[in-house]
């Protein structure tokens, strides 16, 4: 429809003032917007899709000789603390997703405190400065470690 054509239909009201409401008060444009906000019919339902679209490692399954490198470096280590040295060690790990299939490799430097070989754990001070007990230990499993390096510290 032409403007010209328009202007002819509704003659009788397009020059008619704006309606203000005698009883209401006139409504804020920031109200007015807020009718018109996105609205979320499905609450969550966005944090779900993302959590479904992060993606997660798999796991690598180390050889024999891999993991008798790993157990040597172990070995080392231990007699190095049962010396009383403190290694520093740098350790790569998987560490498991808690809500889905598979999880992330981390890479952990600090300095060990001590091998638990019943637990199967590597316990790594948790702050660098070895004397602040404030700071809670961090261990990680030795199964779940794909390679680890050390340097003595003096």
């Amino acid at each position: 429809m032409d403007t010209k054509r328009a202007r002819e239909i509704y003659a009788d009201i397009i020059d008619l003032p704006h309606h203000q409401s005698a009883t209401r008060k006139h409504m804020s444009l920031y109200d007015r917007a807020a009718q018109f906000a996105p609205f979320a019919a499905l609450s969550g339902f966005d944090a779900m899709v993302n959590e479904e679209a992060r993606l997660t490692d798999s796991r690598i399954e180390l050889s024999e000789s891999e993991i008798d490198m790993i157990n040597g470096v172990i070995t080392e280590i231990s007699a190095i603390i049962e010396n009383g040295g403190h290694p520093a060690v740098t350790a790569v790990y998987f560490k498991p997703d808690l809500y889905k299939d598979g999880g992330k490799y981390e890479r952990l430097t600090g300095v060990l405190k001590r091998v638990d070989p019943l637990e199967k754990k590597l316990i790594f001070y948790g702050a660098e400065d070895i004397e602040d007990k404030r700071v809670p230990a961090i261990d990680i499993p030795i199964e779940s470690v794909i390679e680890l390096s050390m340097q003595v510290r003096s």
